[in-house]
């Protein structure tokens, strides 16, 4: 690419802080150091026309969690480090609604709710039994008081089959993660944060005082600090990471007519989500089935994926009745060994915020927000 003396001046030169990824973590960073530091050179580089990884391309659920999940978080980690990872979603949830307005991300409190079938018994028990304490931890942790609670009298109200149980959730909600992510573009150029779409880093090299970044584009850019917030492709620039990516397959239905679906739900540990989008069905998830070859960075389809989920979809979700499939897309999250985010200092200029666990809407804006107050220590 042969670059003007104009562009080089304006866009590629004295950059204080370059992010790496334009999803919720890097534009929540940008914002936030711009809004602590206006006098900053804040550029974002992002190899796609919108975001690559998930921040447009995920179900759009508040991310609150479900009893099942939190059980099975607990399996392997402390009450401690459970919690205190709730609490991040739920102040995570907070900033952005503060920061952004909750006409402007389509955000709706309908509530959640966890759905369990005949082959569930010994899960739903297992879960309905620790209601008190769940909702015990969640209130120290948040302040929502009996956030879980038995909901079967609702089952026949959405019109599903083979539902024996639920479980309803009233922290959780929906979001509209197009406009979300379209009002946070916006936000952050209005404060001077400059985004280049179509610049792929393809690595860097680190000296005291600044890297130098070199593009798929022929450009050698020069920065005093890097954060790399590319989530599940983490380990593309900074392999030494315990990030692995996770592929999560999606499709939405044609508009249903008397739908009678409302709020958002999981279904199998989690493993399975599906909410209403007005009065169409947004389904997705189907991971469990071959974590192996979801493990990619590849974004596509597989024939096994999308044939269970529209098996769910016509003998739980909507059964009896015919709907045609609009749309099927897929994304990419960042997960690891342990459900946490990563936000560490990798070298004296070098700083990450990935491993958002598929729960970027939730914890994105937080990260964002320590990220910024990481690097301008």
């Amino acid at each position: 690419m042969n670059w003007s003396f104009w562009e080089n001046e304006t866009f590629f030169n004295n950059i204080d802080v370059c992010i790496i990824g334009s999803g919720i973590v890097g534009l929540s960073t940008a914002y936030y150091l711009k809004r602590n530091n206006p006098q900053l050179k804040v550029v974002i580089l992002e190899r796609g026309m919108l975001p690559s990884g998930a921040s447009t391309k995920n179900a759009g659920f508040a991310c609150f969690g479900s009893p099942s999940e939190l059980l099975d978080d607990l399996k392997t980690n402390s009450e401690e480090k459970v919690f205190s990872l709730v609490g991040k979603r739920f102040q995570g949830l907070k900033l952005l609604r503060e920061n952004l307005g909750d006409t402007n991300i389509g955000f709706l409190q309908t509530g959640g709710f966890e759905i369990f079938g005949k082959e569930d018994a010994a899960l739903y028990e297992e879960c309905a039994s620790k209601l008190d304490s769940l909702n015990e931890q969640v209130f120290k942790t948040t302040g929502i008081e009996n956030c879980f609670r038995k909901s079967d009298e609702k089952i026949a109200s959405f019109g599903f089959s083979n539902v024996e149980h639920m479980i309803e959730s009233t922290a959780e909600g929906q979001v509209n993660t197009g406009k979300m992510m379209a009002e946070l573009l916006r936000k952050v150029q209005s404060i001077g944060v400059t985004i280049l779409n179509g610049i792929e880093v393809n690595g860097f090299v680190s000296t005291t005082s600044e890297v130098v970044l070199s593009c798929n584009t022929n450009l050698e850019l020069k920065t005093k600090k890097i954060l790399a917030a590319t989530n599940g492709f983490a380990k593309q620039l900074l392999p030494e990471l315990d990030v692995k990516p996770a592929r999560a397959q999606v499709l939405i239905t044609e508009p249903i007519e008397d739908l009678k679906l409302n709020g958002v739900f999981h279904y199998d540990k989690g493993y399975y989500y599906f909410r209403n989008v007005g009065n169409r069905i947004l389904f997705g998830g189907g991971r469990n089935l071959d974590f192996k070859t979801e493990q990619t960075t590849e974004f596509g389809l597989t024939e096994k994926v999308q044939q269970r989920l529209e098996e769910i979809l016509n003998t739980v979700i909507i059964p009896g009745r015919t709907c045609k499939i609009e749309q099927r897309w897929s994304g990419i999250m960042g997960v690891g060994a342990e459900k946490n985010t990563i936000l560490k200092q990798v070298a004296s200029n070098i700083y990450c915020a990935v491993r958002m666990g598929g729960m970027g809407v939730a914890l994105g804006t937080l990260s964002g927000k320590e990220a910024a107050e990481m690097i301008l220590k």
